[in-house]
């Protein structure tokens, strides 16, 4: 987000928690349900524009570590191989890489 932008962010924010204590002043609860999820979008832009390099730099990006979830074994490439599965060890044929 453009860091000019910030003024008419707070701007936006101000209107929100105005128009949900009108909504809640009201018994209108839906109103405030949907208000909220509006508000915590604009706050959280607002700190990550907190948290933006000022100077022209891209900013940073976690992401995270990857998770892998496949468990299948790696392709055997030839050798004596231990399977559990199978109760003892087998010969592996030589391919190119054994």
């Amino acid at each position: 987000m453009d860091p000019r932008q910030r003024p008419r962010l707070l701007e936006i924010i101000q209107n929100l928690r105005e128009r949900i204590t009108e909504a809640r002043g009201n018994g209108w609860l839906g109103e405030v349900e949907g208000l909220q999820v509006s508000f915590d979008a604009a706050t959280t832009k607002l700190n990550s524009l907190k948290r933006a390099p000022t100077d022209g730099r891209p900013q940073l990006v976690d992401l995270g570590t990857p998770v892998f979830t496949d468990d299948t074994p790696p392709p055997h490439r030839g050798g004596r191989v231990v399977r559990a599965d199978r109760g003892g060890v087998e010969d592996g044929e030589d391919g190119p890489l054994g």
